[in-house]
């Protein structure tokens, strides 16, 4: 059975769960994993895009504009896929989708009118990845680390943050990772935000970077640090708990773990690292798909752990932070954003030896 068959199956079976007859797709996220990677947006910080889809019993419709169609058709390829395309011109609003499900129970990936709102389950799907899209998702990581690695080696001090940014974007995108998610801070600001956007501030002597880089739908997410002149020993300190936080995380995701038990031993190395308040200050991640973050890990998450999934975790103390992508696999899990030769801390969590990135020493 294809990828795309076995989409089409869970969204049938989803269907039956809620007794409901046809299924909206309008989000950037969904199109993407209802198609194997199509994009449907124009504005890559929009949730819904150009184009949506609708699977229902007669048929299953691609609905969008005349602007959108050509390149849908031509280099997604959306036709040959078997979907039915219904264009209207874009001048003209057109109420396609309820002509095409009159009568019809209605599902949909977010709130619309008179339809059930599936949006948990579906990131659930979008998780739950198929062997095709861990293999995408290699391939994402490796351009990932690639941009990461480069962006962060050529900083220097005196550059603002926009300049940063920049060249992690250029990194990024010339490899053909388009970045949703670019954050940076330097010196103070690492210390005062947990998402610094970033500002005209000139680096001093530490900076973070954090990417979250999208291919054919995929989002992939990675940080790293970097300190131009010898660590002080208080952040060192808190590198090493940060990093043995990591991997734990690491160790505990494994197939049949909940997230909360994930979570509730990560929270117990936090505080046997002295830093016991601190995971409440920012989320830890959870599984990645088409979203940064399909959902979240809470201390009540009955959700689990699934082999072929992809998780995200970010565990931090106030002024540092560990952040790669991994693979569950069958004898382990694979960190699809590891970055070569960058420095490691060796950590040892639940009998298994990990390295996890440390802070680049710039001397």
């Amino acid at each position: 059975m294809t990828e795309f068959d076995q989409k089409q199956d869970r969204i049938q079976a989803l269907l039956a769960q809620h007794e409901l007859k046809a299924l909206l797709l309008q989000h950037v996220s969904s199109f993407a994993w209802a198609t194997c990677g199509a994009a449907s947006y124009v504005n890559t910080a929009t949730t819904s895009g150009e184009a949506a889809l609708l699977i229902a019993p007669a048929g299953r419709y691609l609905i969008t504009n005349n602007i959108e169609a050509t390149r849908l058709e031509k280099e997604e390829k959306l036709k040959s896929q078997g979907w039915t395309f219904r264009v209207g011109p874009w001048y003209r609003t057109q109420d396609t989708v309820a002509a095409l499900t009159q009568g019809l129970r209605l599902g949909a990936d977010g709130p619309y009118p008179g339809a059930t709102d599936l949006s948990g389950d579906l990131a659930r799907l979008r998780a739950n990845l198929t062997p095709e899209e861990g293999e995408r998702f290699r391939v994402l990581g490796r351009l990932c680390a690639e941009a990461m690695d480069g962006a962060a080696r050529a900083i220097r001090p005196g550059q603002t943050e926009y300049q940063i940014a920049g060249s992690l974007a250029h990194e990024a995108e010339r490899r053909g990772a388009q970045v949703v998610v670019n954050l940076i801070a330097t010196d103070e600001r690492i210390f005062n935000f947990r998402h610094p956007l970033p500002t005209g501030k000139k680096l001093e002597c530490y900076a973070m970077l954090v990417l979250c880089g999208r291919r054919q739908g995929l989002v992939c997410s990675v940080t790293r640090l970097v300190h131009f002149g010898r660590l002080p020993d208080d952040l060192r300190r808190k590198a090493e708990a940060v990093a043995r936080i990591d991997g734990t995380f690491i160790a505990a995701t494994r197939p049949g773990q909940t997230l909360g038990a994930i979570l509730q031993r990560a929270t117990a190395v936090y505080a046997e690292t002295g830093f016991s308040a601190e995971w409440t200050l920012h989320h830890q991640g959870g599984p990645a798909g088409y979203e940064p973050r399909e959902y979240l890990a809470t201390p009540d998450s009955a959700d689990t752990v699934s082999l072929g999934q992809v998780y995200a975790w970010n565990p931090s103390i106030t002024g540092t932070k560990s952040e790669d992508t991994i693979l569950v696999g069958e004898a382990g899990n694979e960190v699809l954003t590891a970055i070569e030769n960058w420095p490691t801390l060796p950590v040892t969590a639940e009998g298994q030896n990990y390295a996890r990135p440390a802070i680049l020493e710039v001397l």
